[in-house]
């Protein structure tokens, strides 16, 4: 049940990608993965995205229902994980709140349990990806930014929204949504409909979390968040995600510079020391 009750409230872990108006045809959503390799597939369903050699960024909740992530796929070519480290402050959600949360229909207390994790993860990967340039964190204001969303999530069309069953892996999608709000831990954004919307304006869909959400600089993308969750209007368990209306928060990544180039950084002061151990021997 949990699981369930999670898919349909986070933009969670499997892939049918990104959510699209209703008005534009699906074709102009797809993408190659040769448009930004550095997007990463994690088992089952979710996403991750390189951020250094041998780092992929992603979010906990993506990698935290598998019993073992051991392979993720970079830019279409698998590589074997050595090691995943979730961040300290992620909780998952206590069964009883979510009986209750069903039970009543009040999912106000879930929400406020969510928007106080830390739903955020590195996964390191055993050997360097050498061929792919990986992406960088965005160092500036996020609010009213153009963002870039992208998955092989679960899709449809926000006058309905996807199904919230999947299926969670589908086609590579892309579209792009407009920041509303960016503090703290979070960035969001809402999914206007028609004829407010982007020209390509989407949602992300269950499959997708974990997903970069990216700002251009000049020409270069990077990432300035981490598809996580949504609010949906109503009840949950009755509402389809990806409506237009509803809104999108994704890890602001900003928040957690410094957890991640001292998680990074502390791999590579004990590989050093390793090394250094290693021609010490006789």
């Amino acid at each position: 049940m949990r699981r369930a009750v999670l898919s349909l409230l986070l933009a969670s872990f499997t892939a049918g990608a990104v959510v699209i108006r209703d008005d534009v045809p699906d074709r102009r959503y797809r993408m190659a993965i040769s448009e930004f390799p550095a997007l990463v597939d994690v088992p089952g369903e979710g996403h991750g995205v390189l951020i250094a050699p041998r780092w992929v960024l992603t979010a906990a909740h993506a990698v935290g229902w598998q019993k073992a992530v051991d392979v993720v796929v970079v830019g279409g070519t698998p590589y074997t994980v050595n090691r995943v480290v979730v961040h300290p402050g992620y909780k998952k959600p206590p069964q009883d709140m979510i009986d209750a949360a069903i039970k009543s229909g009040d999912w106000a207390a879930f929400l406020e349990f969510m928007a106080a994790s830390d739903d955020i993860a590195l996964i390191e990967l055993t050997e360097p990806v050498r061929d792919i340039a990986p992406a960088r964190i965005y160092r500036g204001s996020e609010q009213g930014k153009i963002v870039r969303i992208m998955g092989r999530g679960a899709t449809g069309k926000g006058s309905e929204g996807h199904h919230p069953h999947g299926p969670n892996r589908t086609d590579l999608r892309q579209g792009y949504n407009q920041i509303s709000s960016a503090e703290g831990r979070w960035i969001g954004y809402s999914f206007d409909p028609p004829p407010a919307a982007l020209a390509l304006e989407a949602s992300s869909g269950n499959g997708d979390s974990g997903g970069p959400i990216l700002i251009a600089v000049g020409d270069e993308w990077q990432v300035a968040g981490i598809t996580s969750w949504k609010r949906v209007q109503g009840n949950p368990m009755e509402t389809w995600p990806g409506k237009y209306g509803q809104t999108n928060y994704g890890v602001r990544v900003a928040h957690y510079r410094g957890w991640i180039e001292q998680t990074i950084a502390a791999d590579g002061a004990a590989a050093r020391v390793a090394e250094h151990a290693r021609g010490l021997k006789p």
